[in-house]
């Protein structure tokens, strides 16, 4: 596992496969750590010859922690999106 850090947060990661092949980020549901996604799936994307990463979202697993603050209220981010 690996951490990447960028203005205070920290995101813990895991990547398989080589790093110059074709890259696959698999992007969880809000809440979800990267062992949600079946070892077996990423090892097989793996083997198909992509490079694939898998990470935990902020506040679960071993990523940044925010004890305390709201919940990312996804109805506001949609409504200052659309």
């Amino acid at each position: 596992m690996a951490r990447a850090r960028c203005n205070g947060i920290e995101l813990e990661y895991d990547a398989v496969g080589s790093p110059g092949d074709p890259p696959v980020l698999l992007i969880m549901g809000l809440g979800a750590q990267l062992i949600a996604w079946d070892d077996e799936f990423v090892l097989g994307l793996a083997r198909r010859g992509h490079f694939v990463v898998r990470f935990d979202n902020r506040d679960v697993g071993l990523s940044t922690r925010f004890d305390g603050a709201p919940a990312p209220g996804i109805a506001v981010l949609l409504a200052r999106r659309g």
